[in-house]
């Protein structure tokens, strides 16, 4: 464990009775001062990884440290841990100064030291003056920034933020994502958050696990994730994606819609069969003669910053381009991309698998230079 590793799984499993493992296996790192963010569908088992490491579920098979001690038994109330619940829990019959000094007190800290750390607390949330409030008073924003100040009074050395932006309206939501960002930087604290939106996670994070029936399909930095998706699920789940098969012809060369086009992919076996990822937004109208793929647009929306269009190949394969320009329905338009737009993927393939491929082809290319 390296020394900016705070929490670590080794080979953790969480099942109930004889239902599937909630978790299957599990392992990964979590560095100190960082903002990290769980993200999957419902049910892909984001929520019971938080859960382990506050000490509300023990693990079924496998091993969790917090700062190279083994907390698998450990209380709850012995972690250097807080928790941001989705539906807040504060208490309605307190006011906003005493829910955040709520822990404090049971805690016996004298009233000199509470005062000075929930004023400090309610300052990083912006929420100065507001301690004499009652939480009926309060809005849905307003509530969250007091359950973090709440958290955040007891000075944990690890924040787990369980869906907490979910209940907000779309406007509120973007706000806090921003005030949660800063508040980490500031703060130093390491956050896990937990979330299924996958623009929240990219907009927030320093790096991101993928999540997807109990394991973990990919994890790194946003642009990683984004740019070079491991499989047809992170693809498909982060972000918007032309997925289409094809054919690995040889490094730099691939085949899809019966043509060869340059990229900038290699190491696997000539001729192999892959998937072909290409982003809405790379993708450029222009006149058919001038383009690399001929379609035809069939459905157009108008998303504010850009148009999504739908538009069909003659095999019948969809393509979906988001431009700033407007197509006329119906009509046979030209779609030119780069050689960098082209991203590979081996069906199948592991996180493991790809590093590993991804390590021995940089190899190769470091020789050859």
């Amino acid at each position: 464990m390296g020394e900016q590793t705070i929490i670590r799984f080794e080979r953790v499993t969480k099942q109930y009775d004889n239902d599937p493992p909630v978790l299957a296996n599990v392992s990964f790192e979590i560095e100190r001062g960082k903002f990290y963010t769980l993200l999957g569908p419902s049910g892909c088992g984001k929520t019971t990884i938080l859960r382990m490491i506050a000490g509300f579920a023990e693990p079924t098979e496998g091993s969790i440290y917090l700062n190279d001690k083994l907390i698998n038994r450990v209380p709850a109330n012995e972690r250097q841990v807080n928790t941001v619940f989705q539906d807040y829990a504060l208490f309605p019959h307190l006011n906003v100064f005493e829910n955040v000094a709520f822990g404090l007190r049971i805690k016996k800290m004298n009233k000199k030291d509470i005062q000075e750390k929930v004023t400090q607390a309610l300052s990083f949330v912006n929420l100065e003056g507001y301690g004499e409030r009652e939480i009926s008073e309060m809005s849905g924003g307003q509530r969250q920034r007091v359950a973090i100040a709440r958290a955040i009074v007891n000075e944990p050395e690890v924040l787990l933020l369980d869906e907490p932006l979910s209940a907000l309206d779309l406007k509120l939501r973007t706000e806090m994502q921003y005030i949660l960002r800063e508040m980490q930087q500031r703060l130093g604290i390491t956050f896990i958050f937990v979330t299924h939106d996958q623009e929240e996670a990219l907009a927030m994070s320093d790096e991101i696990f993928v999540m997807n029936k109990g394991k973990i399909e990919q994890s790194g930095t946003p642009n990683d994730i984004y740019d070079e998706p491991i499989n047809r699920f992170v693809a498909d789940f982060i972000g918007e994606s032309n997925i289409v098969p094809g054919r690995m012809i040889a490094d730099y060369q691939v085949e899809f819609n019966g043509r060869q086009f340059e990229c900038v992919d290699g190491g696997l076996r000539p001729n192999e069969p892959i998937e072909i990822v290409i982003r809405p937004e790379d993708l450029e109208i222009t006149s058919v003669a001038e383009g690399k793929l001929r379609v035809k647009v069939d459905t157009q929306l108008f998303r504010g910053v850009h148009y999504e269009i739908s538009c069909y190949d003659d095999s019948g394969q969809e393509w979906l381009v988001h431009s700033t320009k407007k197509a006329e329905l119906g009509s046979e338009i030209g779609l030119h991309f780069d050689p960098e737009a082209i991203h590979v993927m081996r069906f199948g393939e592991t996180e493991e698998e790809f590093d590993r491929r991804l390590e021995a082809y940089e190899e190769v290319e470091q020789h050859v230079r």
